[in-house]
């Protein structure tokens, strides 16, 4: 064989040698990552319903351990979010970084809540690291006694209630709702971590609250779904919305004993709500400036969600405020929990093929939109408030006051629905504005009835 010929050979034998480990190395490549995905976490411990460190849960989810961690990151947002305001720890506050007050960028908030609690301290939200130690030492604990029930939503209650109620969920929440918070509190140890939201043994998600299991009972009720059990009715795609859905709700303390309850027997609007409360009588203070009946509404996302396009195509909370990313081949939801807005490639760009410039500015155009209408609202319902001032001077005992307080009343929890709600309108916002609708109409009404006390008419 000549010289050329015996070369080619060895070059088309050492190429196909190398062709044929690059292809053992490609399979060998292709069935450790299937192996990995087919295994997505390796059991360093063993977990039980006992178990509420998130750290231990993190040995065997590094990842999504190390993304909740980050739920400490404090970024801002056009309309939410804080980036942290530095201040001095005392010996009744050790905090040495608190949210931006949202009491001092919109004083009207004060004197809609005149009398109340969040007249006193009512901040922007920060991420579920700081949702304990926030409720803990806000200003509000030190102007009411606030009673246990409120930690619901602000701890890891799993392991708490079973041992308040000797191994039994219901009995132990029933039980430290009614203690006094300070008490209450001596029991927990953790804002919410994985044991909340998991089964220990099939990490699969469940619902831990029993006041979400009762209210979603009820509100199936009303669309006629009798003796629904989230438990074993709900399917998965729907548990990514309902294990958020037991704490970022409407609610109010029930009774002597403050059971939490959601107002949901009626359904799931504002609307809904405010019929529900207006048959049953419940107020949460005595307007200070006008008498009123007063409600105050909490952080209803899950109630506007419900009534907004994302809801209706399928998309969950877990969908935008969690989403699936790749970890080598492993697809995992980020625990990073966060405003889509600081993740738009993966929260938005999976289902929207625009640009994120575009998107964003879509998000904001909504939320300025709304956040217009509800300074219309608040506006109207300042001017309310003060004619019904006004009015009581000049005669306490007018019937049409009474009037004019209903709609008072009702005014402040459709502005305040919109107030307390987390995505200033975007998750639904037809029925944002709707709701501002509402309230403004009612502030007219209210003043219509004081416009016939004053010209004499019927009051």
């Amino acid at each position: 064989m000549t010289s050329p010929n015996r070369s080619r050979l060895l070059l088309i034998t050492a190429g196909s040698a190398v062709a044929v480990l690059a292809l053992a190395a490609l399979l060998t490549n292709v069935f450790e990552r299937r192996q990995e995905a087919r295994n997505p976490f390796f059991r360093v411990v063993a977990l039980s319903d006992t178990t509420q460190d998130p750290a231990v849960w993190g040995q065997n989810f590094p990842q999504e351990y190390d993304d909740y961690r980050r739920t400490t990151d404090q970024v801002r947002t056009r309309y939410g979010g804080s980036e942290g305001v530095p201040v001095t720890p005392t010996s009744v506050d050790p905090r040495s970084v608190v949210a931006q007050s949202r009491l001092e960028q919109d004083p009207r908030l004060q004197q809609m809540w005149a009398g109340y609690a969040f007249a006193a301290d009512f901040r922007e939200e920060r991420g579920h690291a700081y949702m304990l130690i926030d409720q803990q030492f806000t200003g509000r604990q030190r102007v009411v006694k606030q009673p246990g029930a409120c930690l619901n939503c602000h701890a890891s209650m799993v392991v708490p209630w079973r041992q308040a109620g000797d191994g039994d969920l219901v009995r132990g929440f029933e039980k430290l709702n009614a203690l006094p918070y300070d008490s209450a509190a001596r029991n927990v140890a953790h804002p919410i971590t994985c044991i909340d939201c998991h089964d220990p043994e099939t990490m699969a998600l469940r619902i831990t609250r029993p006041a979400f299991m009762a209210g979603i009972k009820a509100a199936k009720a009303s669309q006629g779904i009798p003796d629904y059990d989230v438990g074993t009715m709900a399917t998965r795609q729907e548990m990514r919305s309902f294990v958020c859905g037991q704490c970022h709700v409407e609610y109010y303390f029930k009774g002597a004993e403050k059971r939490l309850t959601f107002p949901w027997d009626r359904g799931l609007t504002a609307d809904s709500m405010v019929a529900y409360y207006e048959a049953n009588g419940h107020k949460d203070w005595t307007h200070q400036r006008t008498g009123a009946a007063a409600l105050k509404v909490q952080h209803p996302e899950f109630e506007l969600w419900s009534q907004g396009i994302h809801a209706r195509s399928g998309v969950t909370c877990a969908d935008c405020h969690m989403p699936y990313k790749r970890v080598g081949a492993m697809k995992v939801s980020d625990h990073h929990v966060q405003s889509p807005m600081l993740n738009i490639n993966r929260a938005c760009q999976t289902c929207h093929k625009a640009s994120e410039g575009e998107l964003k500015a879509r998000v904001e155009q909504i939320q300025d939109r709304t956040y217009q209408l509800r300074n219309i609202a608040l506006d109207a319902l300042m001017e309310l408030i003060a004619d019904i001032e006004a009015a009581a001077r000049a005669d306490s005992s007018a019937p049409a006051l009474t009037e004019a307080r209903k709609w008072q009343r009702q005014a402040q929890f459709y502005a305040d629905f919109i107030e307390a709600e987390n995505s200033m309108g975007f998750h639904a916002p037809g029925e944002a504005g709707r709701i501002l609708g509402l309230s403004i109409d009612a502030t007219r009404k209210g003043q219509n009835a004081l416009k016939r006390l004053a010209v004499g008419g019927t009051p």
